[in-house]
């Protein structure tokens, strides 16, 4: 991976549209996701299905591709009777569809006389708990070590830094051991640059119970930690735990929310709406508060996401 101008953008302030949530544009789509692997078996099933999800954010205003790698591990994939090789292949190829996409979107920019955007890739590193595939990650307390943690994630970041991507989405970290882990690994792996993103049960404190500042205070300050902050949380929290987290670092800060409904693991579906709101007035007041990445997380589609992009090009 070559980090340079992500990090560039970061530097400069440039407030910068991601995307919204892939299950839920895959299923716009007409796709099955009743898996274990959820996206991430059209990697190998379906792959075009994924490249036209990411072009449909594109056209809706993002300027980042979240890759659909999220529940790509070698445990889930050889679960399916997948080869050690043929996993790293798909992790690989998660990348080559999010800039293919990206490709497509600047084709298009050309062909109406559109300026050219500076389009990126951010190879999604999900969770542990995204493995399990049990709900674990909106939990935490795996029970797991550090060192156990970082053993489950070493050689899928290194795949994933291995690729053309501009930085990996390290999203949906629910507890301060594993994005420990996480830091660590980003330390010993050679020009590896990420974000860090933790989902959180309220405005104060990660799912596994620890304070937003514990989280934080873990991966800031750590090499290849770029930016640090929340997603997959229901936009009300998102006030508080924005203000809480420009208050102990100044790091750029990353927010993207899911659309405020919970999740059922065991019926496997999204139930219920919380009070928050994931639209421009929302993401005017996190910019406001010092987030510069903004973006939505499940069940946030192209139409929802259109509609931050006025907040992101306002000066």
């Amino acid at each position: 991976m070559d980090a340079t101008t992500f990090r560039a953008a970061l530097a400069a302030g440039e407030p910068i549209l991601l995307d919204g949530g892939m299950s839920n544009q895959l299923e716009a789509q007409g796709a099955d996701l009743s898996d274990r692997l959820w996206s991430a078996r059209l990697l190998a099933d379906d792959p075009g299905q994924i490249t036209a999800a990411h072009l449909a954010y594109f056209r809706a205003g993002a300027r980042v591709a979240t890759t659909a790698s999220y529940q790509a591990t070698f445990e889930g994939f050889g679960a399916r009777g997948l080869s050690h090789d043929e996993a790293a292949r798909l992790m690989r190829l998660s990348v080559d569809l999010a800039r293919e996409a990206a490709g497509l979107a600047a084709a298009e920019d050309a062909a109406a006389g559109r300026p050219a955007v500076r389009r990126f890739s951010a190879a999604s590193v999900g969770p542990y708990g995204a493995m399990l595939a049990d709900g674990s990650e909106y939990r935490g307390r795996y029970g797991c070590t550090v060192a156990r943690l970082r053993d489950f994630h070493r050689e899928r970041l290194a795949v994933l830094a291995g690729t053309p991507c501009d930085v990996l989405a390290c999203e949906t970290i629910p507890e301060v051991e594993e994005a420990t882990a996480i830091a660590d690994l980003l330390r010993e792996t050679e020009g590896a640059a990420a974000w860090i993103a933790f989902s959180c049960r309220d405005g104060g404190h990660l799912n596994s119970g620890a304070t937003i500042e514990e989280g934080v205070a873990a991966v800031a300050g750590q090499p290849g930690v770029l930016a640090v902050g929340v997603n997959c949380t229901p936009p009300e929290h998102l006030d508080e735990l924005v203000a809480r987290i420009s208050a102990v670092t100044p790091l750029p800060i990353v927010v993207y929310p899911n659309s405020g409904e919970g999740w059922d693991a065991v019926a496997r579906r999204w139930t219920g709406t919380g009070p928050g709101r994931v639209d421009a007035v929302a993401a005017a007041k996190w910019r406001s508060l010092g987030a510069q990445l903004i973006g939505g997380c499940c069940r946030v589609g192209p139409d929802q996401l259109a509609g931050l992009a006025p907040a992101m090009a306002a000066g």
